[in-house]
């Protein structure tokens, strides 16, 4: 029970990181198109072109991948130190 709740944990923890990270990198590199705004005064963002780049897959593989490996590190670890403290 353990291992789930570290992994659960770290599991969000790393899938927050990787969104908030990758919607600050899309926010930067965000390039409006000129062409197709009509009025200089328009104050309208027209969000047309989407990202080809499956991110939330990626980002769901890599986020429970560190997550599986970071709760079999931290339950080992644990698991030595209680095995130490009952000699």
């Amino acid at each position: 029970m353990k291992k789930y709740l570290i992994f659960i944990f770290s599991f969000a923890a790393l899938y927050i990181l990787f969104q908030l990270s990758t919607g600050a990198i899309l926010t930067v590199l965000y390039k409006p198109d000129l062409s197709s705004m009509t009025a200089i005064s328009n104050q309208e963002v027209v969000f047309e072109k989407t990202s080809n780049i499956p991110f939330f897959s990626i980002f769901i593989f890599l986020s429970s991948t560190i997550a599986y490996f970071l709760s079999q590190k931290i339950g080992r670890t644990s698991k030595a130190s209680t095995d130490l403290l009952r000699f």
